[in-house]
């Protein structure tokens, strides 16, 4: 994989935060997981996330995570950016992870910062700068101060941006207004964390985003940065408009994994929306509304449809 420069979008435009297919019994599900990074990619996707927070990390284990990127990389090949989730509140075990990740093949690194713990920005700086020294691979920090209780201050963002490695940024603050300052002090590329602000972040230069939704509608998001790059922003808005409804069931309940494998059921994508604890299944009520949500974005069970049919 040949990586583009950190100013422009080093891993693509539209990237899926992929859930982690399982079997009725909780096993990962390794060939159903290969289909379904297939089918992000033909639909549109530049790169996929794996083992982050929506596919599942805290409650799977070591040789899983190894596993499910060789997985990924031999079923999408070159032909999409593959990252994993290098992801805990140890900062010796976020490096064994992306050592780990690293051997197994993925092309780059989702680093978050440490949850719960509530580190200083000295120890936010220190485990960033950690994980990003023991392997080649490019990493995208993760700024998302709602699970890790503790946001990236500016002072820190421009000290770890100047770390060869740290290429991006996936920012899940909402504060699109804070946004622009950061991207030219650092210079880093930076990703949407939140569906819903693709627009507001593209047009204050970012370079794409990491999303739950483009399970379903990837394609549309697609379109919608490929509109706006053209400078149809009026065409981008009425593009976007449409994935409102998915946007909303995949995240109002903050159960996103929850939803997705729920939506992908129903198109006919998963055989199943089987969860480890302690994410239970979706109910027949959640499915009820993940249902009328596809309905109401005009996706047909079994199909997703062409964002080029859009308007």
């Amino acid at each position: 994989m040949t990586f583009a420069p950190a100013s422009a979008r080093p891993f693509g435009a539209v990237l899926t935060a992929m859930v982690t297919p399982m079997t009725p019994a909780g096993e990962v599900d390794l060939p159903a997981a290969a289909r379904l990074a297939k089918r992000l990619v033909d639909d549109g996707n530049d790169g996929l996330v794996l083992s982050g927070t929506t596919g599942e990390a805290p409650a799977t284990h070591a040789p899983e995570k190894a596993d499910l990127v060789r997985a990924v990389v031999d079923a999408v090949g070159d032909r999409a950016y593959v990252l994993t989730g290098a992801g805990s509140n140890d900062t010796a075990h976020a490096v064994r992870m992306a050592e780990q990740g690293a051997e197994a093949g993925a092309h780059g690194l989702l680093v978050v910062s440490p949850y719960y713990s509530r580190p200083t920005q000295e120890g936010l700086y220190q485990h960033f700068a950690a994980v990003a020294d023991s392997t080649d691979l490019p990493v995208m920090i993760y700024d998302i101060p709602g699970r890790a209780g503790v946001r990236i201050a500016p002072a820190t963002y421009e000290r770890i941006a100047a770390h060869p490695r740290v290429v991006a940024t996936k920012d899940a603050t909402a504060d699109v207004a804070a946004m622009p300052a950061l991207r030219a002090a650092t210079g880093l590329a930076w990703y949407s964390g939140d569906d819903g602000l693709l627009l507001p972040f593209l047009a204050h230069g970012a370079a794409g985003i990491v999303s739950v939704s483009a399970h379903v509608v990837g394609g549309r998001f697609a379109e919608v940065v490929r509109r706006f790059d053209a400078g149809d922003h009026a065409g981008a808005l009425e593009v976007f408009t449409t994935t409102l409804p998915v946007i909303a069931a995949m995240n109002g309940a903050g159960a996103q994994a929850v939803m997705v494998k729920a939506a992908l059921e129903v198109l006919g994508l998963a055989e199943g929306r089987a969860m480890r604890l302690p994410n239970v299944p979706a109910s027949e009520a959640d499915v009820a509304d993940v249902r009328a949500a596809l309905a109401a974005a005009r996706i047909l069970p079994g199909v997703l449809e062409d964002a080029t049919t859009l308007p």
